[in-house]
């Protein structure tokens, strides 16, 4: 019973806070997802409905240098990763969907490093 109550409050939490961004093929949205191992991120351009750049730390560009690192330095290297996928596209502003999650630990991590990359928020 409990798990339905609480699944209804995430999912309450996450339209809440999706319900306010919306992402361009200029200015994507930066949505993230969190899983208890990993760390998933995507730019989204809504207005076209296309994925532009993805990262997480399954990408093969930086997974054997994740071995041994915390999951938010792990989350660090992930947003570096997608800042410069996005630089390389040509796009420096994006808005930050953090989804369902607080703005903490992991989270702040991924947009902290994607920031110090070049990214916009």
């Amino acid at each position: 019973m409990a798990s339905k109550k609480i699944e209804k409050i995430r999912i309450k939490r996450k339209k809440r806070v999706r319900g306010k961004i919306y992402g361009t093929e200029t200015r994507p949205r930066l949505s993230l997802f969190r899983s208890a191992q990993h760390i998933y991120v995507q730019a989204i351009a809504d207005d076209v409905g296309r994925t532009l750049a993805e990262a997480s730390t399954l990408s093969k560009e930086i997974k054997g240098t994740l071995d041994g690192l915390k999951k938010v330095d792990a989350a660090k290297e992930v947003g570096k990763l997608v800042s410069e996928k996005l630089k390389a596209i040509g796009i420096e502003h994006v808005v930050f969907d953090r989804g369902r999650y607080l703005y903490h630990g992991r989270v702040e991590a991924l947009a902290h490093a994607a920031r110090e990359s070049g990214l916009k928020f």
